[in-house]
């Protein structure tokens, strides 16, 4: 057995889960090691919607252009009948941006262009993916964990202060934790599968036998490939047939037509649908995040969203704690991802037994962009505020006027690994004196950046003199007037952020 050296952080899992805590933590210097049991990166579309909050986060990680780009927007659902028509209907609610919510649509980008983005910011980043590393074993102490590989090189051991496991549904870490999985199998097996076809066009998403549950058929176009994915249930027992003759067979069997017809299969799975939550997302010093902590039916594209916002929240207290803040942070990432998971699961169950029942449109309630941490542990309103936003809320974004009167939004200046304290029509004198990782900016009259068309007024609703503290991972975490500043101050001290007046 070989030894390595120690790293802060070993990631057990390289889907997109890994991979955005990876940047996450190469983006503030955190050392660690990234490690897949497979020999290769995964090559499924499983799961392709990107929703506008997530978009958000990849602005922030510098990948947005690339994913939209990668992939494109839904098309538009059409639906067959029995007679031979068929119905054309918008699978989404059309709501167009504001400057508040930049984003209102849902990208289409197939899995495996998505986590080859990420895979991509990682080595900018100086960082790559260690394929065919498999963690066998851990164990952990009062100061980190020890973990054992087997890898192209025979059996390592690897050293690491904090272990976290994004192993996908069947984690092994959280097996070997012995955290309990509970939920339910939802009685709905299914087949998905990535295939080339002809005898269809590419401008709808295909839908036959809307209303039988038994036979539902689905044809996707793929964005940013040629391939369609396939899905429909499959009877609860028995070998699926996943060949492109067998998928070919079903094909026609549920559609009638003899004219649609598969060439190949670039991937595909067959899978019963389970809503299962971890009891727990730590223990000691070791954390699940994505699909190891929750998985969802694919109704609505939850999973994946939810499963990247559980790194993007981990990644910031991770590399917060190793720089000296408080290691009871870190307690905040079940307190505030897991009843996020809870309501995720319960919109995709409900959102699959509509589907089941034809329908398909999807609203407000699956864009995430009202998920937030109202109540968490690490918020602060002095005085409290009985209206408007909230501590803990997603921070809304806004048009600004700066230098030149060039205008810039609210998300450039808080995009990054900094903390952003933002006083509205305050006085320089009374802006604290500047500290490492946060960036401090006053918007209004005097101040560095001006409220283009009062958007960030409206959107904040703060008393002139009021500062508003946002996270690096863009939700609020105080809100505070003039007069309550040195009780910001004493709450900013957890995130080891050390703010005091100026002198």
């Amino acid at each position: 057995m070989s030894e390595n050296a120690t790293v802060d952080v070993l990631i057990c899992g390289a889907g997109a889960t890994g991979l955005t805590l990876a940047i996450e933590l190469a983006r503030r210097n955190v050392s660690f090691r990234l490690i897949d049991k497979l020999e290769a990166s995964f090559r499924g579309s499983r799961g392709k919607g990107i929703q506008p909050r997530t978009q958000e986060v990849f602005e922030d990680l510098g990948i947005l252009d690339r994913a939209v780009a990668a992939g494109g927007l839904y098309p538009s659902a059409r639906d067959y009948h029995s007679d031979g028509t068929s119905v054309i209907t918008e699978l989404t609610e059309s709501t167009e941006p504001t400057p508040a919510e930049p984003y209102r649509m849902a990208l289409m980008v197939p899995q495996f262009l998505t986590e080859r983005v990420l895979r991509e910011r990682l080595a900018e980043l100086g960082h790559t993916v260690l394929f065919g590393r498999e963690l066998v074993g851990f164990e952990q102490d009062l100061d980190g964990v020890t973990a054992t590989l087997v890898g192209p090189n025979g059996q390592e051991e690897l050293r690491g202060r904090y272990l976290v496991g994004a192993d996908g549904g069947r984690s092994a870490v959280r097996g070997a934790l012995g955290v309990a999985f509970p939920g339910q199998t939802l009685g709905v097996r299914a087949m998905v599968a990535d295939v080339e076809l002809t005898g269809l066009d590419r401008n709808a998403w295909h839908r036959f036998n809307g209303s039988d549950r038994e036979n539902q058929l689905s044809i996707c176009p793929l964005a940013g490939t040629t391939l369609f994915q396939v899905q429909a249930p499959i009877p609860n027992e028995g070998e699926a047939d996943l060949s492109a003759d067998g998928i070919g067979r079903l094909i026609t069997e549920r559609t009638g037509r003899s004219d649609v017809l598969v060439s190949s299969v670039s991937w595909a799975s067959a899978y019963s649908m389970n809503a299962r939550l971890a009891d727990r997302y730590r223990v000691e010093k070791i954390f699940i995040a994505g699909d190891a902590a929750h998985v969802h039916p694919p109704t609505g594209g939850q999973g994946l969203n939810t499963s990247i916002q559980d790194a993007y929240n981990l990644g910031w207290k991770l590399a917060a704690v190793l720089g000296g803040a408080s290691e009871a942070l870190l307690n905040s990432y079940e307190q505030e991802r897991r009843p996020v998971a809870a309501d995720m699961l319960g919109l995709a169950t409900r959102l699959l037994g509509e589907a089941q029942s034809g329908s398909v449109r999807r609203g407000r309630e699956s864009y995430q962009l009202d998920i937030g941490y109202v109540g968490s542990s690490l918020t602060l309103e002095a005085p409290v505020r009985a209206a408007g936003l909230a501590a803990g809320a997603r921070a809304p974004d806004a048009p600004l006027l700066g230098a030149g009167e060039q205008p810039t939004r609210l998300f450039e200046k808080l995009s990054g690994v900094h903390w952003t304290l933002i006083g509205y029509e305050a006085a320089w004198q009374d802006a604290p004196a500047p500290h490492a990782g946060v960036h401090v900016h006053r918007i209004g009259s005097g101040g560095d950046l001006k409220d283009m068309g009062g958007y960030f007024a409206q959107a904040y609703d703060v008393a002139a003199g009021s500062w508003i503290l946002v996270r690096p991972d863009g939700y609020i975490a105080a809100i505070v007037e003039q007069s309550e500043i040195d009780t910001l101050f004493g709450f900013a001290r957890q995130f080891g952020l050390m703010l005091e007046r100026r002198t």
